[in-house]
């Protein structure tokens, strides 16, 4: 993502050269556009199934634990990392988001849509765990302890990846320097987290794999500037499945569960 930043940096430097040596020819629409900023994100609560599918009757020892229970009802909350943004070298750990788009006309357009939320499960947290560990059945209420049992995470990240229909609604435009509009973007996509999972006291930070899907829409200002620049601040609604993220358990430890998201981003783009 650190290349999409640098492209985004030489495109706006080049497009401002273009437009200075070129000030004389009349404006031409712009179809094409790359964007970067910034986003919070709130999630409901959500049941997490996990589910170890190695053969449940081989004689686990030690950490190895069998495993098949749902811990119900958990919260979560995001980790916006603001303070990492300031460094030019980490600009990527923060909670980022980019757009690359193309404007079919002056009312439609298609956009790829990547938001790198992180999603971090509450620690000591009292929910409800029922299941199965080895032979021993229970249902109870138990505390979420990051050390001895549980501490749940996609943080590098939840990542959602969206293929968005644009639509456009201009609302004030006094000339050919300024726009101010309405955009709606309802799409779907999917899901490539990175899951860090302590369980039974042994922690694994997994690899990033395509883990499920996402359905969303966002919506909300844009305004375009001199015919090049513009900024975008939107709320999001989207609706996530996280079918079969990794965990814990001979390679054959999986998580599911859904939930949904709402994120308040904003953007600053380029069209070219």
């Amino acid at each position: 993502m650190r290349l999409f930043f640098l492209l985004l940096f030489f495109s706006l430097f080049f497009n401002n050269f273009i437009a200075r040596t070129d000030s004389l020819k009349s404006v031409k629409f712009k179809k094409f556009y790359i964007a970067w900023g910034y986003t919070r994100a709130a999630y409901s609560k959500s049941t997490i199934h996990f589910k170890d599918y190695s053969n449940k009757y081989h004689d686990y020892t030690g950490k190895n634990n069998y495993y098949d229970f749902k811990v119900y009802d958990v919260t979560a909350s995001d980790r916006p990392d603001f303070n990492q943004i300031k460094d030019v070298l980490n600009v990527t750990i923060p909670q980022f988001v980019g757009r690359i788009g193309f404007q079919i006309n002056k009312k439609w357009g298609i956009e790829f849509n990547y938001d790198h939320t992180k999603y971090i499960v509450n620690d000591y947290q009292k929910v409800r765990v029922a299941g199965q560990i080895n032979n021993n059945y229970f249902d109870n209420d138990t505390i979420l302890n990051p050390t001895s049992f549980l501490h749940f995470e996609h943080s590098d990240g939840a990542n959602f990846f969206m293929l968005n229909a644009v639509r456009k609604f201009n609302v004030y435009e006094p000339n050919k320097n300024f726009c101010a509009a309405l955009v709606v973007k309802p799409g779907g996509g999917i899901v490539i987290p990175r899951t860090d999972v302590t369980l039974f006291g042994e922690r694994l930070n997994n690899n990033w794999k395509i883990a499920g899907f996402i359905f969303g829409v966002e919506s909300g200002l844009r305004l375009e500037f001199f015919n090049n620049g513009f900024f975008e601040f939107i709320a999001k609604g989207s609706f996530a499945n996280y079918v079969n993220a990794f965990v814990l358990g001979a390679g054959n430890g999986v998580a599911h569960h859904y939930f949904f998201a709402g994120q308040l981003t904003s953007v600053i783009g380029i069209r070219f």
